[in-house]
């Protein structure tokens, strides 16, 4: 908490120059407020144990002949023979990994504001406030996005309504205040084809619908209560950062492709502060891991607060399938544990419009 004995300005200063001057809170609506340092011990690098398995079973010719069947009866374009009948000639497993870091992180930020008055307590004398990193906020689970907006205790107080000056009415700007408008009926002259208008009763008015013909409405910014509690709002966000890293053995998939499937998972690991994976058996993935660790700690330890990262490597089996159809040879591929194929330039397909 703050010092006890923090100066604060006369009861009278606007609320703009109050908060302006509050310890914590000078130049707000400046962006993110920088955290302060954390006070958790940082724990030594630590290597990530070797996987047991790093082969994953290699794919049956029947399932990967069903899962072309699928593909091709998924395609309204494609003909389902290749499928089919196409004679499996070659099948070749290649692995590829995926080192995915996540850091789940929190930012705040503050901004002056204020609302209709509903018998709140002014409270802006009675203590010194916390400072913004200083307000008791429930984290949410961890790696879970999530925003919420809190009052700052002891920085409320009471204020006549700006926008009405304390009447909590304003002038309907559809009549002007006056409460009617000029009759439809007979354009205002009050007769109507030599008539008395039986519309406004020949007055050439009609009452105003916008504000029932009182000339007024409910202000807005108080609604009607006259006075406004003002207040410094702290907005709190949580947000889970990811980056990947593909490693993949030249099967001839695109890399691009395996960002909708998911892989054997080979290690798992999260804390406070991770570390690169010293020691693991491919070292493109500690690279990769080096790599990342670094970027997120340069791009969120300065402006937010890292509450946890996690790092994960995952084993994602590719199998590339060679079949002979009619005279020539063909490949699609088959990957994921989704069992989804890849198959540029399908032999038998047609251009068709649906209607």
């Amino acid at each position: 908490m703050m010092n006890s004995a923090a100066v604060y300005p006369p009861l009278n200063a606007p609320a703009g120059n109050m908060f302006g001057n509050m310890p914590g809170y000078e130049g707000m609506g400046a962006g993110y407020l920088p955290p302060p340092m954390p006070s958790e011990p940082v724990a030594p690098p630590q290597p990530g144990p070797p996987p047991d398995n790093w082969n994953i079973p290699a794919l049956s010719e029947e399932v990967a002949r069903d899962a072309f069947k699928s593909y091709a009866s998924s395609h309204c374009c494609y003909g389902s023979d290749p499928a089919e009948k196409g004679v499996i000639t070659n099948m070749e497993p290649f692995n590829a990994f995926r080192y995915r870091l996540e850091t789940f992180i929190e930012s705040r930020s503050t901004e002056m504001t204020q609302k209709p008055y509903e018998g709140e307590t002014a409270d802006f004398y009675s203590q010194p406030a916390p400072r913004p990193w200083e307000v008791q906020v429930k984290t949410p689970n961890l790696f879970t996005n999530h925003s919420e907006e809190v009052r700052v205790p002891f920085t409320a107080s009471i204020k006549e309504c700006d926008g009405c000056h304390g009447k909590g009415k304003k002038p309907c700007q559809n009549c002007t205040g006056s409460g009617y408008k000029s009759c439809t009926g007979c354009d205002g002259s009050g007769k109507k084809d030599d008539e008395n208008c039986s519309r406004c009763n020949a007055t050439g008015k009609d009452k105003c619908s916008n504000c029932n013909g009182n000339g007024t409405k409910q202000c807005e910014t108080c609604k009607g209560k006259k006075q406004l509690l003002a207040y410094i709002k702290l907005k709190v966000e949580w947000k889970t950062n990811v980056d990947n890293h593909v490693v993949e053995q030249n099967s001839g998939l695109k890399v691009d492709d395996l960002g909708s499937v998911s892989g054997k998972e080979l290690f798992k690991n999260s804390q406070y502060m991770v570390y690169p994976l010293y020691g693991f058996p491919n070292p493109t993935i500690y690279e990769a891991s080096e790599r990342l660790i670094k970027e997120h700690q340069s791009k969120y330890a300065q402006t937010f607060r890292i509450l946890q990262q996690r790092q994960t490597v995952e084993l994602i089996p590719i199998t590339k399938v060679n079949y002979k159809w009619k005279e020539g040879m063909h490949v699609y591929f088959v990957y994921g544990n989704e069992n989804k194929v890849s198959a540029e330039n399908y032999p038998d397909s047609c251009c068709c419009v649906i209607l």
